[in-house]
């Protein structure tokens, strides 16, 4: 069963917001984050291994929770984290589970209904997609699929639906609603958004505030 909520750390909006990556991801495990993504999209492999064993050490390999390497196959197995997601222009599915192997996670990302309907072809354990709603956390994202579009794709597969791109804690329980399995979040997670009343969040709480709205 893929958990509600599913973290992405991207590195890059951590720099940008001055964030450490270590406290970060401390206070999501205390919050009860038990699926977590690590995207760096610039770092070279040292940096990249270096951050992913820092994180093991903060999320063992008890089973209680799954981390998720984003685009590399051979570091997510190097670092022995529980799987791996692929984009569009990354390695197949199917060369990614010849790396991982047959009890790693191998996640997609998919942008349209007929990458759906391939990727539910494959081995891969869920399937990504979006973006739902308009989103900055990429430099030139795919057009936005919508709430229509997600409840399309649900049709189309058997497999968990991670809903990603522009998810807020605004908009996330429309998105169940619509037939997501997950949420997968980025942006909305960091301290230093403001809720609706002007009040900073804690790493913590805003990871509570979510729990709260998609169980």
């Amino acid at each position: 069963m893929l958990a509600p909520l599913y973290p992405i750390l991207d590195t890059h909006l951590l720099t940008a917001r001055s964030l450490d990556l270590e406290s970060l991801a401390t206070a999501w495990q205390a919050a009860g984050v038990t699926l977590l993504q690590y995207r760096n999209k610039q770092g070279n492999a040292r940096e990249m291994l270096r951050d992913a064993s820092r994180m093991r050490k903060i999320f063992p390999a008890n089973g209680v929770a799954r981390l998720i390497l984003n685009d590399r196959p051979d570091l997510a197995l190097l670092a022995d984290f529980d799987g791996v997601h692929v984009g569009q222009g990354d390695v197949s599915v199917e060369d990614a589970r010849r790396i991982v192997g047959a009890n790693r996670w191998v996640g997609a990302s998919t942008h349209s209904p007929e990458q759906v309907m391939e990727a539910d072809k494959t081995t891969c354990h869920y399937i990504a997609y979006g973006p739902i709603f308009p989103t900055g956390s990429k430099n030139n994202p795919d057009p936005t699929v919508g709430l229509a579009g997600l409840s399309a794709a649900r049709t189309l597969t058997t497999k968990p639906l991670v809903a990603i791109g522009g998810v807020t804690r605004k908009n996330c329980r429309s998105v169940i609603d619509a037939g997501a399995d997950s949420v997968a979040v980025i942006s909305d997670l960091l301290p230093g958004c403001e809720d609706n009343n002007g009040d900073s969040k804690s790493a913590r709480q805003i990871i509570e505030e979510f729990l709260a709205l998609l169980m």
